[in-house]
C-alpha cells in the first residue's frame, strides 16, 4: 500500500513538475529573446564582435611575424590566406536561430 501511495505521488509530482518547469522555461525563453532584441545589447554584441576579429587578426600578424617563418609551408599559407581576408565577415554571431 505505501509503494503505491508512493508511486502515484511520484507520478503527479513528476506531472506537476513538468508542465511548471515547460511554462517556467517558456518565460526564460521570451525573456532571453527579449534582452536580445534590445538595440543596445545588439550594439554592444555587434562591439564585441568587431573587436575580438580585430584583437584576432593583431594576434594572427604577432605570430606570423615572431615564428611565421618557422612554420610549414602548409601553415604559412592558410596564415596568409587568413591575412588577406581582413574585410569584416558577415556572420549571424548573437542572432536568434529560432
Amino acid at each position: 500500500m505505501h509503494r503505491l501511495t508512493f508511486l502515484a505521488g511520484l507520478a503527479v509530482g513528476y506531472v506537476l513538475g513538468t508542465r511548471s518547469g515547460r511554462d517556467r522555461y517558456e518565460q526564460m525563453r521570451s525573456g532571453a529573446q527579449q534582452f536580445a532584441q534590445n538595440p543596445a545589447v545588439r550594439n554592444a554584441a555587434e562591439s564585441a564582435a568587431h573587436n575580438g576579429r580585430d584583437m584576432a587578426t593583431k594576434a594572427l600578424d604577432s605570430v606570423n611575424e615572431k615564428v611565421g617563418h618557422r612554420l610549414p609551408e602548409s601553415v604559412t599559407e592558410k596564415v596568409q590566406a587568413l591575412r588577406d581576408r581582413r574585410t569584416p565577415v558577415d556572420d549571424d554571431w548573437g542572432t536568434s536561430g529560432a
